[in-house]
């Protein structure tokens, strides 16, 4: 009966111990406080760089991103569904949903984010091909294009854009990852993987 009482309190104590508010330790706070302090270091100077430019310089600038979806039998052709542009401040320049005549196939909304009611050929919000592509043309005309992997929103589009004016975050080296049995090989890494990157 004793050794009874003592597993039901011992097993008390453990459901309290569960049930009450746990305390950080003093290593995790100090960790979570460097960790803050570093963030708020990288976005002032960012911010201090980024006031540093003068305004023409920021004008010069806009950034691109293209969603498609797959269209034909095994929808591996991708057509236009989406395209997006901002300037050097993040303001919204473009941003619309495109018809696509053919038949979707795969919309990949799980990347995309592109549903069968965006695009239909009902969807007045929506805009033409044509119209999308010249829209953006005029957009890019005499600027710096910025984006990810841009060869593919550049097709989609049926665009081009001079080499000595494009800055594509999937090229630039520092950015890439190193593969092959001598780490030389240079390959592009995702852009979810390098929006978490410090």
């Amino acid at each position: 009966p004793q050794e009874d009482d003592e597993q039901e309190n011992n097993q008390k104590k453990k459901k309290a111990k569960k049930n009450s508010p746990s305390f950080p330790r003093i290593n995790d706070l100090l960790t979570q406080h460097a960790a803050a302090q570093k963030l708020a270091a990288k976005l002032a100077k960012q911010t201090s760089m980024n006031d540093a430019l003068p305004p023409s310089e920021k004008h010069r600038h806009i950034a691109i991103d293209c969603e498609m979806v797959g269209v034909g039998t095994d929808g591996k052709k991708s057509a236009l569904a989406r395209a997006s542009a901002v300037d050097w401040d993040g303001n919204i320049l473009l941003d619309a949903f495109v018809r696509v005549p053919e038949r979707v196939t795969d919309f990949r909304t799980f990347v995309s984010g592109v549903r069968p009611r965006d695009i239909r050929v009902t969807n007045e919000a929506a805009l033409d091909h044509e119209e999308c592509r010249s829209r953006m043309e005029k957009l890019l005309q005499d600027k710096v294009l910025v984006g990810h992997a841009l060869k593919n929103d550049l097709s989609a589009l049926m665009l081009t854009h001079p080499r000595e004016h494009t800055r594509d975050t999937a090229k630039y080296k520092p950015f890439m990852r190193a593969t092959g049995r001598s780490g030389g090989k240079l390959r592009p890494r995702k852009l979810r993987d390098l929006v978490y990157e410090e």
